[in-house]
């Protein structure tokens, strides 16, 4: 069961309903800037850990300026569509509302998913270069500690995704083998325990230098760990060895 911490209380809470039902998840945004951005990319990664959980998902973003720039910034993202919010009212079967809102800001009732300021080169990546870098870049600190991007910050990402997407397609190549249990373990411990990305890629970190695992076991983790991180790891599947 996904718990999050609850930024009104700082107690964790159950991300999912006890009673089978609809989970809102609304990104509280104010502008296309790094700390937006990283708040949309917060409320698509609890959007996909509740889904694979099983629980249904209604994703709205909110915010009055530059909501469009914001929208295709986080789609070049890999974030995925996120409906207009507002004055919605609430659905029927709607069991819990989740606001992903950047520290202390307000949202109405319901828990408060809490997101510490980015800086840097967030809002304005290069023409040109792979957009999944920077996710990877903010996925890599827990979302409570502020972080800034810069031109290290974004070379290290892009060394880190190269290699993991290199060896995702050599992997391809040999004998599927199912996820051991106890790395599936590991994964959902991480991301159910306050949506700990940083942790879930220490995982896959532990998975890629592991003696003891087959290489198509390793595949098959980072395929899995993917649907998550949204990384586009197997992007390279075919490409000449």
């Amino acid at each position: 069961m996904l718990r999050i911490t609850d930024a009104r209380t700082g107690e964790p809470v159950d991300a999912a309903p006890a009673r089978r039902g609809l989970t809102r998840v609304e990104a509280h945004t104010q502008g296309l800037d790094p700390t937006n951005l990283r708040v949309l990319l917060t409320a698509d990664l609890l959007v996909r850990a509740l889904e694979l959980g099983g629980t249904p998902v209604w994703a709205l973003l909110t915010g009055e300026r530059q909501r469009a720039e914001l929208r295709a910034a986080g789609a070049a993202l890999g974030v995925r569509p996120f409906e207009d919010g507002g004055d919605t009212g609430t659905p029927l079967g709607e069991a819990q509302v989740l606001h992903v809102v950047s520290e202390g800001g307000a949202t109405p009732d319901g828990v408060r998913v809490a997101v510490a300021p980015a800086h840097g080169e967030a809002a304005g990546f290069p023409d040109g270069a792979d957009p999944a870098v920077l996710r990877l870049a903010l996925l890599a600190h827990p979302r409570s500690t502020p972080v800034s991007i810069g031109p290290a910050v974004l070379a290290d990402a892009a060394d880190t995704l190269g290699r993991w997407r290199r060896a995702v397609a050599d992997w391809a190549r040999r004998p599927s083998r199912p996820i051991p249990d106890a790395v599936r373990a590991d994964l959902r411990t991480a991301w159910e325990d306050d949506l700990d990305a940083p942790a879930v890629l220490g995982v896959l970190r532990a998975v890629e230098t592991d003696p003891e695992l087959a290489d198509g076991a390793r595949f098959e983790t980072y395929a899995y760990a993917d649907r998550l991180l949204g990384l586009d790891l197997t992007r390279d599947l075919g490409s000449p060895a």
